[in-house]
């Protein structure tokens, strides 16, 4: 395993966060010359007194206090709102983001606009401020390796007992040979379940890095070319020994996208490692109440939920079609009387449950999450 050297003492700077400077009364007077575009110290204007700031400030009327922005309040009733939901909702229910960097989300997750750029590099901070929000999701890492020192600042950002949900590496799950490879050659993936370059590349640096903040690893299996599917009964085998090579201290979860994986053999290479089955809404799955039927949720000690994809949608149209992502634009109820579901049989038989949801899904993640808060925290007695 590729050792990783623990970056310590480095803390990420808060984009976010805007002191007020207070510089105080300057005892000189600044007074602007008749020259266009200049100025000099220490000249006094003509009918106010060299005094002492306090003296000037004798009878001033006080400052008036900064008026937060429409934005900030909003975010402010917001949480205030998501607080009181959040209190009525069973246990060890987590909800979460697919991602977090989306200006759309000013004044529903985030105090202001600010850039994607800014969003992924700092807004964790105030993402983990949301009442509701206990969970993310770390997409990136199926494209490429997190570099340390992204680690690093992630952590910093997150208050103890947030988990992140990263997705295994592409190199790693795909059976086709993925486009980061950057080779010509197309065709089956040599590395499909490996599980020492999933050790070396994902989980040893989270290990080190991460190791607080780590919730279960999502191992998505994305669609091939027909030419190059894997036999159900020959995937559940493959699966089977990767897991078991797999360190134990961590927890994984397995999200299909071939509906012709789902079998009794894929359940049973879940349940003899531990690893959970991802109940997921997207493209090509039946929806997660019929998953559900082939993978009880108490198959394993905690479950995942992601909702992505209204089934039968492409990523591409839907992203076009429901921009900009601050208003749910799909309201799907029978996605949500199936999630809620699923998440009361996790309470009920006792294991943690993390939903995970994409813009995609409805139109407005952070809105979905609420609505689906407000059902099961309605639902909740006792």
């Amino acid at each position: 395993m590729t050792r990783f050297a623990t970056l310590s003492n480095i803390s990420a700077k808060n984009a976010f966060a805007s002191p007020a400077r207070n510089q105080g009364l300057r005892g000189t007077v600044v007074a602007l010359s008749k020259c266009a575009g200049s100025y000099h110290e220490g000249a006094r204007m003509p009918g106010v007194p060299d005094r002492e700031s306090s003296q000037l400030d004798l009878f001033a009327a006080p400052p008036s206090p900064r008026r937060p922005s429409p934005l900030a309040d909003r975010l402010e009733r917001e949480h205030a709102e998501a607080a009181a939901v959040a209190a009525r909702l069973p246990p060890g229910v987590r909800f979460g983001t697919s991602s977090w960097s989306f200006p759309d989300w000013a004044g529903l997750v985030y105090s202001r606009v600010a850039t994607v750029a800014e969003l992924a590099r700092e807004g964790l901070r105030e993402y983990a401020r949301h009442p509701l929000l206990a969970t993310v999701g770390i997409d990136r890492s199926y494209y490429a390796p997190i570099p340390p020192e992204d680690l690093v600042r992630y952590a910093a950002q997150l208050p103890p007992g947030f988990l992140g949900c990263a997705k295994a590496p592409e190199t790693v799950t795909s059976a086709a040979m993925p486009a980061r490879a950057r080779s010509s050659t197309k065709g089956t993936n040599p590395d499909f379940l490996n599980p020492r370059l999933f050790v070396d590349e994902m989980v040893g640096p989270f290990g080190e890095l991460f190791r607080e903040h780590t919730g279960p690893f999502l191992l998505q299996f994305p669609p091939v070319p027909v030419s190059l599917r894997t036999r159900p009964g020959e995937f559940a085998e493959k699966l089977d020994r990767f897991l078991a090579a797999l360190p134990p201290d961590f927890r994984y979860a397995v999200e299909l996208r071939d509906p012709s994986l789902l079998t009794v053999d894929y359940r049973r290479a879940l349940a003899a490692h531990g690893a959970a089955h991802v109940y997921n809404y997207v493209t090509a799955m039946p929806m997660p109440a019929d998953q559900a039927r082939v993978v009880p949720v108490d198959s394993a000690a905690f479950a995942v939920i992601r909702l992505l994809l209204r089934p039968g949608t492409r990523y591409g149209e839907r992203r076009d079609e429901m921009m900009p992502f601050n208003r749910v634009s799909d309201r799907n109820d029978e996605m949500r009387s199936e999630v809620a579901s699923l998440v009361r049989t996790a309470v009920d038989t006792g294991i943690p449950v993390s939903v995970l949801v994409n813009n995609k899904a409805e139109g407005c993640a952070p809105l979905t999450i609420r609505a689906l808060a407000d059902i099961l925290a309605d639902s909740a007695v006792g």
